[in-house]
Formats: structure tokens, sequence, C-alpha cells
């Protein structure tokens, strides 16, 4: 095994045995980046200068007895976290040449736990969509079959990992931006507790669903990311001022679980290869002395039409601070303010941010406002209880993270409704700011992975991840890497 394909805590190991350097491993990485980002399109910025910068104070950090619990580990950030004198684009035009003057508090927390920021990574404009097709610089690919997508809006970061380009890396997830993409490229994806990882400089698409988290290629290295990325902050009026557990030591196997398995979930229109792999992990946990519970979450048939109401009318408020005065790049000469405002917008922003921007507008509008985002509202408790009424029943939720593997790039491009319905079985859990996370659970017979996520009580992600363990453990799905 290379250097690029060791994670997280196979590097701590070679650190503390001296068998590697940090500059080691990063020459390796950037050689590999180098090779095949121009095919996959990972990653919008890499800062060489910066990251060796980077490598030199971690060499340093390593040879004290104090050096902190990430040193000199390379991590991807996102492209919608703030990093000081990194541009920070959210894969958009209108901010194509930002740099901002702070650091997002996940990306500063990642810094004092000694990692080394390797580069900012494709996403979906301004996280909305679902293939990491809508960004502005271009379209990711999945790294199993890279004329498919890698699953999005989180895809940057999903492709770069299981291409062992870096070994972790930090996405979003709105409606399903961290699990969707990992499923379909074969990694964990971590999606916390709303409220557990501060928002603090991750631009805002949808305030009360975004949520930070982790991507990697094994549970324990997201334990541990999580470790470090988590806890209250200040600056963060939603953040939760909960204490964070150390979940890496934690992931002990549990004591005997009852699964829920919501029949909400086995729909028709499932891929059969996704149900396969469903029934075979079911099976497996079994095995392994889970009680399996039979649950219903009844309104599950809702969340994706009040997903995009809320989001979507969000958006329209959030994004509406880029005006090309206050912030982003402006339009040329125009005749008058008004004008000038529609050109920025119009050139600035892609299809996809103007269709929700112009959705959310209109759900927010005089007359609509109550038949709209005020019944969306009352949808969304509805959701929310459905998950307290089955937690009664069952310790952790199993469920198909996606319907269907990573489909061909412009597949859905043209076809909004197909494009949403790819994270039906995300979106309940932003709705009611659960944990969750998606872990791989088998590949197709075109050797495309498929992933199933483990749904959690809100702030109990030692649960899930003590489960997602368990069956890593058991499984070999994990340990495949793409050929490319």
């Amino acid at each position: 095994m290379g250097l690029s394909e060791a994670g997280i805590r196979e590097l701590r190991e070679l650190y503390k045995k001296r068998e590697a350097t940090p500059g080691q491993v990063v020459d390796e990485l950037l050689r590999k980046i180098d090779k095949l980002n121009p095919r996959l399109h990972a990653f919008i910025t890499v800062d060489h200068d910066a990251v060796y910068e980077q490598v030199r104070q971690a060499e340093q950090a390593l040879g004290r007895p104090d050096a902190p619990v990430l040193c000199g580990i390379p991590i991807a950030i996102k492209d919608i976290f703030t990093t000081i004198g990194m541009r920070t684009t959210c894969a958009s035009k209108i901010l194509e040449n930002f740099v901002p003057p702070y650091d997002a508090t996940i990306v500063r927390k990642l810094k004092a736990a000694g990692a080394i920021i390797l580069g900012k990574t494709n996403m979906d404009e301004f996280a909305m969509g679902s293939s990491t097709e809508t960004s502005a610089f271009g379209p990711t690919r999945n790294p199993w079959k890279p004329d498919a997508v890698p699953g999005g809006s989180s895809g940057g970061s999903a492709s770069a990992v299981a291409a062992c380009m870096v070994p972790g890396a930090l996405g979003t997830d709105t409606g399903g931006s961290i699990r969707q993409p990992a499923a379909l490229c074969g990694i964990v994806g971590l999606k916390p507790t709303y409220g557990r990882v501060s928002r603090y400089g991750m631009i805002a698409f949808a305030s009360s669903l975004d949520q930070g988290g982790t991507m990697t290629r094994s549970v324990y290295d997201s334990a541990l990311l999580l470790e470090a990325i988590a806890g209250f902050d200040p600056l963060d009026s939603t953040s939760a001022d909960m204490p964070v557990e150390p979940y890496s030591q934690l992931l002990a196997r549990p004591r005997e679980l009852r699964v829920g398995v919501p029949r909400e979930y086995f729909v028709e229109g499932m891929d059969a290869d996704v149900q396969a792999s469903i029934q075979g992990a079911i099976e497996t946990v079994k095995e392994l002395g889970a009680r399996i519970v039979d649950i219903s979450l009844p309104h599950t048939r809702y969340a994706v039409a009040v997903y995009y109401i809320l989001a979507s009318s969000e958006a329209s408020s959030n994004l509406a601070r880029y005006d090309g005065v206050k912030y982003g790049s402006r339009s040329g000469p125009a005749q008058d303010l008004n004008n000038m405002y529609k050109d920025t917008r119009a050139k600035g922003f892609g299809r996809e941010v103007r269709r929700r921007i112009m959705l959310g507008t209109f759900a927010l509008s005089a007359g609509y406002y109550a038949a709209f985002y005020g019944k969306a509202q009352r949808a969304r408790r509805l959701i929310q209880q459905d998950f307290d009424t089955a937690f009664g029943q069952c310790d952790v939720i199993l469920a198909p993270t996606s319907p269907s593997p990573a489909f061909k790039l412009g597949a859905k491009l043209d076809d909004p409704l197909k494009m949403y319905l790819s994270d039906i079985f995300t979106i309940p859990l932003n709705l009611a700011g659960l944990p969750g996370v998606s872990i791989p659970c088998g590949f197709t017979k075109e050797g495309l992975p498929m992933g199933m996520q483990i749904i959690g009580r809100q702030f109990d992600e030692k649960t899930i991840l003590s489960f997602a363990d368990m069956y890593e453990q058991a499984t070999t799905w994990h340990t495949r890497t793409p050929a490319i």
C-alpha cells in the first residue's frame, strides 16, 4: 500500500513509528492530484506553496510530545468553507475571485488539530445539486466510472477521497450532500446532528438545514475528524452547547441494538442492485446480533416537496446579498442600478441556482407564503414526529442512502424532478435535524459502489458510528479502491 492509499489512522501510525513524514505523504498526494485531477476535476484550488509551509510546521510539531491529534494529516475542504488567503468560490462565477479574510470555524479547528489543508474541492454551485454538474468550473467525475457522476453537492470531496487523492475531506449536507456522494463513490460520509458542528464561515444555502461533516475511507477516520471539528461555537447562533465525546475511542462493539427498517424507504423504482445490497446488509447485521424492527415513517412521501419549498425559500433570502455591491463580482457597465443587479445575478448565477431562487421567492411572496412555506413548515414537524415515534421502537434506523448507483453525466441534468428524487432517502434527516452516516454496502454488477445509511437520535453520533464500525469490520466493501 502506497502512502496515498493510507487512511488517517494509518498515517498517524506511520508518523508515530517514523516510517513516513508529512512531506513524503504530501509529495505523493500532490503527484496523484496532478495526474488525476485533470480527468476527475475533484479540486478547484490547490496552493502548493501554502501546502508546503504547513508541511514544514507539521514536521516541526511532530517531534514534540504535545503534537496535536491530526498533526501532518492532509485534509481537503469543500469550497463552501471560507479559508483565509485561499479563494472560496462556492463553485460559482459570482464568487470566482473571492478571497476571504477569515477561516470558517471548522477550518480553524482542523488547523488547531494540526491538519494540513491540501486544497478546495469542487461542488454543485452554492451546494444546489445532486451530481456536482452545476459547478461553474465544470463537473466532477466518479473515479469508479469517469463517465458517471460522483453525486453531489459534495462530489469533489467524495471523488478526491475515493480516488486516494486525500485521506479525508470536509463536506456539507443540506439534503444529503455528504451521504449521497459518499454512497456513489464507495466511502464513509457522516452528517452530524444539526448544531453539532459550527456553521460559521460555511457559506449559507439553507440555514435551517445546512450542516458540515466528514468524508473518509473508514468509520474510525470519520469519528476522529468529528472529534476535531465538533463543539459549541459562540459565533454560530445555531451551535449546540453539547459535550463532544471521544468518538474514535467509543467504537467498541455496541450492545444488542434494535435496528429499525422503514417500510417507506423500499419503494417502487428503487434500483434492483441497491435493494439487494440493503437486504444483504440487513442479513449481516442480524448475524451480528442486531434485532430488526419493522417501522413506519408515514410522512416520508412529503419530504422532497417540503424540502424544496423550505430550502429554496431560505436560498432566496441567503443569496440576496450577492448583488454586485456587497458581495461577489459585478457585471460590466449598466444603464442604472436595477440593470446592474439583473446583469450581475443573471451572469453570476448558474441555471439551477436561478431556478431555486425563483422558486423560493415565489413561495415567500404575498398571497402564497401561508399556502407554501407555512404548510411546508407544518409538514416538516410531522416528519420530525415520525422519527420521534420510530425511535421509541428502535435504537438506530437502517435504510438505503440513494435509490440508485451513480448515473451517467448529463442523464438527469435537464430533468430537475428526477435529479431531486436522487435525495429522496436522505432529505428526511435534514428536515428532522438528525445524524446519519453512509457506509459502503455493496457493488453493482457493473462495479459501481452502493451505500446504506444509519440514522440515529439527535446528538447520538456515538451509537451510529459504533454500529457502522461493527458492520464495516464484518465486511470488506470499504477496502476496495477504484482502478483509475
